[in-house]
């Protein structure tokens, strides 16, 4: 049975390749409020997929397969891969650094994904964790302009080197409780910023201001754990 159980969960976590594939799909038909809708789908397998494997054990039960390597594979994807493809499909960028500001996320995301040191020993990320996906919905909500969205990705691949931490909400274990219920409420308050905008004005302003909160109680974790120094 924990045999089976395994498999089903290393097909759970494949089939973020699946919706990767459909948010790709939708970046070329120039609807990105549907490609966030798979990226966010492709998000949440990735979530608890980890969570699963390791209540199941699956390394103890399918050893000869990878789940961190499957994990991998389709994180580059879904995090690097579809995002860089919108910011050169949809001209999120200044016209004529389309091509660079690709290339400047594929090959530095190499890096993010080969780091042996990617993560610390109470699971924050060190450096920026190649999360473009959340970037370029951050680009979308605050509809900033190419030039500041061009000198943000510049900004972000620097940081991939640079060994701030930055939260795990499923693993750190630091105000986890608070850190789970912001993220939910984090999560509601972009479904509503992307996919109900036609709402009574005071209903979207609020759920942004809230939305806003969220982000700033995330940067108070990075900034409070990356003082505390290094932990790997």
């Amino acid at each position: 049975m924990k045999v089976f159980l395994s498999y089903l969960i290393h097909l759970f976590t494949v089939s973020g390749v699946l919706f990767g594939f459909l948010a790709l799909l939708a970046s070329i038909q120039k609807d990105l409020p549907l490609a966030f809708f798979f990226l966010a789908l492709a998000l949440f397998i990735d979530g608890i997929d980890g969570s699963l494997a390791r209540k199941v054990d699956v390394k103890k039960y399918t050893p000869h397969i990878s789940g961190e390597n499957l994990d991998n594979i389709i994180d580059y994807l879904n995090y690097v891969f579809v995002p860089a493809f919108v910011i050169y499909w949809l001209d999120l960028v200044p016209s004529g650094t389309e091509l660079l500001s690709a290339l400047i996320i594929l090959v530095v995301s190499c890096y993010t994904f080969a780091n042996n040191n990617m993560k610390t020993s109470d699971f924050y990320f060190s450096g920026f964790p190649a999360l473009w996906n959340v970037v370029i919905l951050y680009f979308y909500i605050l509809n900033t302009n190419p030039q500041l969205n061009f000198i943000v990705i510049c900004v972000l691949s620097v940081l991939t080197f640079i060994p701030i931490k930055y939260s795990h909400p499923f693993r750190v274990q630091h105000l986890r409780k608070t850190t789970l219920c912001l993220l939910m409420v984090w999560i509601i308050t972009t479904i509503i910023t992307l996919y109900f905008n036609y709402l009574d004005s005071y209903i979207t302003n609020t759920a942004f201001n809230i939305w806003v909160f969220t982000n700033i109680y995330f940067l108070f974790l990075t900034i409070l754990r990356t003082i505390r120094g290094p932990n790997q």
